[in-house]
């Protein structure tokens, strides 16, 4: 019999914002898969998770994912990792792969899903849904992200000025992910906009770390990975 690998959800930071079924799908895996930091700190949905982990009562697989882009690179690193969570679930136990955010949104685990269908079709795999970081941001800056007939994005923010431009002239909500590197052309962007007192930045949502910014004082500000930015019209 082989185990059901679970994408868990487990939240944008807060522990409380588990939900019930990820809560029991934690307590009852035997495995709980999570990302590790190659110096071996622990991640951040690690972190998440602590508060209902006592040391000693789970199997802790910490996976390792390669950041680079190098294509053998990739395939070898994620071939070893799909291949350690198999030799999990072919033992019968079930495995809990745990994300911060929702599993099935931007998440590493729609990689580790997609391989595991490829290598090991066999394997039962089930998601958990999880309130994604865009809801805690909402939730923390007190911002309706639609109503009516608005229309919402969720764009990765890059390097490509006249495409953030447009994300945000065509849209009334538009939520920018992984802002960080661009903070400052997405500042000029809004500044051409007029539209620098409509957008928030804020850093580890939800999260005893997190940062509500004062959107004047960002410029050539160094900001953490885990920022986003909503630009509400």
């Amino acid at each position: 019999m082989v185990g059901t690998l679970y994408g868990l959800g487990v939240g944008p930071g807060d522990p409380e914002l588990l939900t019930v079924k990820a809560f029991r799908t934690l307590k009852e895996a035997p495995v709980i898969a999570y990302p590790k930091k190659r110096k071996g700190s622990k991640s951040y949905a690690h972190r998440i998770i602590d508060v209902y982990i006592t040391p000693g009562e789970k199997e802790m697989l910490g996976l390792v994912f390669p950041m680079t882009k190098d294509p053998e690179i990739l395939e070898r690193e994620w071939s070893h990792t799909v291949d350690l969570v198999w030799d999990k679930l072919k033992t019968g136990k079930d495995v809990a792969f745990v994300t911060e955010g929702d599993p099935l949104l931007y998440s590493t685990f729609i990689h580790m899903m997609n391989l595991m269908k490829e290598r090991y079709p066999e394997v039962n795999i089930q998601t958990v849904p999880g309130i994604s970081s865009i809801n805690g941001a909402a939730s923390r800056l007190g911002i309706a992200l639609a109503e009516g007939d608005d229309h919402v994005a969720i764009i990765p923010a890059r390097d490509d000025y006249e495409a953030m431009k447009k994300a945000i002239v065509e849209n009334d909500c538009v939520i920018f992910i992984k802002v960080a590197k661009v903070i400052d052309l997405m500042l000029n962007i809004l500044r051409e906009l007029d539209l620098l007192e409509k957008a928030s930045v804020v850093t580890k949502v939800t999260s005893d770390e997190e940062i509500i910014w004062d959107i004047r004082e960002l410029d050539r500000a160094e900001l953490e990975y885990l920022t986003l930015m909503v630009v509400r019209k």
